[in-house]
């Protein structure tokens, strides 16, 4: 990053009023009339209401709009363990994304905590306030067991983003990169740099999506994850494969995909000389991806190329997906985001891409066209379709899938936030 833009970075988070959220009024506060009613005395009615039906707290509070964006600051962004008071930019930013594309309010929370534990004792005390909680930047594989802990002890929806974000944006352009080469995800073999959250999260959801396990080499440090491995986590193990592959170039050689979730600079152009014809690459590595666009289109003039950069084309960006699942999921009030809610939003998001694009979004990027084809397999982060899209799809596998406590809204698809 440039010494301009570290600067401007800077000046955006403190001035003119420091952070990037603030807390609005939905209610009238002028006259004696209003006060009273919004506290005491006429608060104590719906303390009442909601004593005798705690499901009234989505009559009376703002608690069925509201998610909690939590963090232990283990694993913040690509900087590491920084502590929990350094990843609140990072949260609050998350809250602004939530508001600015789904018109949900969120809260960021940093939780500093002596162990997983501790982390999940805290955020199950305080679930009850909210509508939904957004894990974020939890180092694996605490991360795992954290989620998996909460789903089961909380009645509102959790959602780690890191993880699943991830994993829907990806599957959604990896479907349609597939599509335009001609491949079948059934018969597709794929290369995983990387054994993190998002690697393990994205390699399920694409198994679920049609991809054969038996397909998918993943490597971590110590190279490829096979069968013969002791050293394995019970995460890791899932993906255990019997090979004689042990190296990324072993398991390079004729792959269809190459899916990057590692570092900077680990793929180099000749490696990508040993995939198969018409290769997919995700490079995903962020803010430098395992193998630069301009390197990667030297080396293979057949390729698919995307990238978690803004820069280039075909971005792999969480925004595409996040605001929108929670919006869904908390306007039929889920319990839960399921697979199944998760592969919805998956097959919404690669849907759009073949439509029409509309005429703001190619004025936000300055093109006069974006055709469904190599560049462009998923659509860009403006597009205002994706939020009656992804949500309406999320909202109705909810639905489906039996874990919505509430109808389809009358207003779906929504066509604006000022829909909500």
């Amino acid at each position: 990053m440039s010494e301009d833009l570290k600067q401007a970075a800077l000046d955006y988070h403190a001035e003119p009023k420091p952070g990037k959220i603030s807390v609005e009024l939905t209610k009238p506060a002028e006259t004696a009339r209003d006060l009273s009613l919004a506290y005491s005395p006429g608060v104590a009615e719906p303390v009442k209401e909601i004593a005798k039906n705690p499901e009234d707290a989505y009559k009376y509070t703002a608690k069925g709009n509201l998610v909690a964006v939590i963090s232990d600051g283990s694993a913040i962004l690509g900087l590491g363990n920084l502590g929990p008071l350094a990843s609140k930019p990072v949260m609050e930013g998350k809250s602004l994304l939530f508001k600015r594309f789904a018109g949900v309010d969120s809260i960021d929370i940093e939780v500093d905590c002596e162990s997983p534990q501790a982390f999940i004792d805290t955020v199950k005390r305080i679930a009850d306030t909210f509508g939904g909680i957004n894990l974020e930047d939890i180092k694996a594989p605490e991360c795992f067991e954290i989620e998996r802990t909460l789903i089961e002890q909380c009645s509102i929806p959790v959602f780690h983003d890191d993880q699943h974000g991830t994993a829907i944006v990806t599957v959604a352009g990896m479907l349609n990169a597939l599509e335009i080469k001609g491949k079948k995800i059934e018969e597709a073999t794929m290369v995983c740099l990387g054994a993190g959250a998002a690697a393990i999260s994205c390699s399920k959801l694409l198994i679920s999506a049609g991809m054969k396990p038996e397909n998918i080499y993943m490597l971590d440090r110590k190279g490829v994850i096979h069968s013969g491995r002791e050293d394995l986590n019970e995460y890791k193990s899932m993906f255990a494969v019997e090979t004689d592959k042990r190296t990324l170039d072993d398991a390079l050689e004729g792959a269809d995909i190459f899916l990057g979730l590692s570092g900077p600079g680990l793929l180099s152009g000749e490696q990508l000389k040993k995939m198969a014809p018409s290769p997919i690459v995700f490079a995903c590595s962020n803010p430098v991806p395992e193998i630069m666009p301009e390197v990667a289109a030297e080396a293979r003039d057949d390729l698919i190329m995307a990238t978690g950069r803004s820069d280039f084309p075909n971005q792999v960006n969480n925004v595409l997906g996040f605001p929108f699942i929670f919006r869904g999921a908390l306007d039929v009030r889920a319990t839960a985001i399921n697979e199944e809610m998760k592969l919805a939003a998956a097959y919404a998001i690669a849907a759009l891409a073949k439509e029409e694009t509309p005429a703001e979004v190619l004025t936000a990027y300055g093109v006069d066209s974006l055709e469904f084809g190599p560049e462009y397999i998923i659509p860009k982060p403006t597009d205002p379709r994706l939020l009656g899209a992804v949500s309406n799809a999320v909202a109705q596998a909810a639905i489906d899938s039996g874990v919505a406590t509430k109808a389809l809204p009358a207003n779906y698809p929504l066509k604006s936030v000022e829909d909500i």
